[in-house]
């Protein structure tokens, strides 16, 4: 449609729409000067690991060694080497609906079997240590939680997380990959992770990067901390299909864990101006039920209030055709909740300007409107 020169206001994209800050750019260019050019090792610079362990014990009070930490290319492939490695044909791996669309397609691949829990708008898309003790089996290997949230954008509390370690403490060889790459991306206080409690730091694989926080998706730079025994695994993994990633973007991303904070926090104090907008023009929509997002940059509206409702031309029936009638007769792009495994809901990101979110609400509003 932009190719025909329709203006298409697109909210389906994932990513942060800063440019990644100068200070880590110059990081970059002097990398290459410096002839950052070979193969680096396959976990990644020994100086990036150290790095990343001296974040992890300033932000999050957690002590992993750099033998216990693998750089990989970006969070998505950090999050498929540990399935990969722990997960084997006919294991189960619990996932939490919504979810990240790549999470079931990981298990499947590794031969295991997604098992989803239903987090649904009434409970803020949160599970609860009921809901996890009902669905864990004997073949039970692994909990995948993403918080804060895509597609969601819900976080969850310090309190929330003990009360899920307690259930997973009960469980033998029962595992948590715990993807907090929007950690960063978070408007209710200080991020919490589960391997903070007595008992879960041998049982989890903490996933993070630099692709949102600091604006740094096409460096493709993620990692994980876990004991060093998954380490190790997934480093075999990944010397046989990626080895290490881009020695230049390793650079860039050492600089921008050592240096100066403060580019984060302009960039999160943005996104929370722009969730209190688009929550604030969402809500003004009749018909979708809007719940406040606590972090990352989605939001996820309950929109099934328009199923089977018609503008004389075209009838709704579930969210992915909402996503559809939304950018066909309002030029807006978004993201049916199907794909997250909440057909109830779509997904629209707020990464992009203000005037943006307003014209697209606006559209939105008014497209809306003529579905009775």
């Amino acid at each position: 449609m932009k190719a025909q020169g329709i203006d298409v206001i697109n909210m389906s994209v994932g990513e942060p729409d800063f440019n990644t800050p100068d200070h880590i750019k110059q990081a970059a260019k002097l990398a290459i000067d410096e002839n950052y050019s070979r193969y680096s090792p396959v976990p990644g610079y020994a100086e990036l690991r150290q790095a990343i362990a001296r974040k992890l014990e300033r932000e999050n009070q957690l002590h992993y060694l750099p033998s216990e930490i693998l750089v990989s290319n970006g969070a998505k492939q950090s999050v498929c080497n540990t399935v990969m490695a722990l997960v084997n044909p006919g294991d189960e791996v619990i996932i939490p609906a919504p979810y990240w669309v790549s999470y079931p397609q990981m298990v499947l691949l590794a031969g295991g079997e997604p098992v989803f829990i239903e987090a649904r708008f009434d409970q803020n898309f949160k599970i609860t240590p009921e809901q996890l003790e009902a669905a864990i089996t004997p073949k039970t290997r692994m909990l995948i939680l993403c918080s804060p949230s895509n597609p969601t954008g819900s976080v969850y509390s310090k309190e929330e997380l003990a009360g899920l370690a307690e259930v997973i403490k009960h469980h033998d060889d029962l595992f948590v990959l715990a993807d907090e790459i929007y950690e960063h991306i978070n408007y209710v206080g200080k991020h919490a992770s589960i391997a903070q409690f007595e008992g879960m730091k041998e049982r989890s694989i903490i996933v993070n990067g630099v692709s949102k926080a600091y604006a740094m998706t096409g460096w493709r730079i993620g990692y994980i901390a876990a004991p060093e025994w998954i380490v190790k695994g997934c480093n075999k993994l990944q010397g046989q299909y990626t080895s290490g990633p881009c020695s230049v973007s390793q650079k860039a991303a050492e600089f921008a864990y050592t240096q100066s904070q403060e580019c984060v926090e302009q960039m999160r104090q943005a996104f929370e101006r722009r969730r209190n907008l688009i929550v604030e023009l969402a809500k003004d929509i009749p018909g979708l039920e809007v719940n406040v997002p606590e972090g990352a940059f989605y939001l996820f509206p309950k929109c099934s209030s328009f199923y089977g409702k018609s503008d004389g031309e075209t009838t709704v029936n579930n969210s992915t055709e909402l996503a559809l009638y939304l950018l066909e007769k309002g030029h807006v792009a978004t993201v049916g909740g199907d794909a997250f495994g909440d057909p109830e809901c779509f997904r629209m990101s707020y990464a992009t300007s203000d005037e943006n979110i307003r014209e697209a609400m606006r559209r939105i509003k008014e497209v809306l409107s003529k579905l009775k």
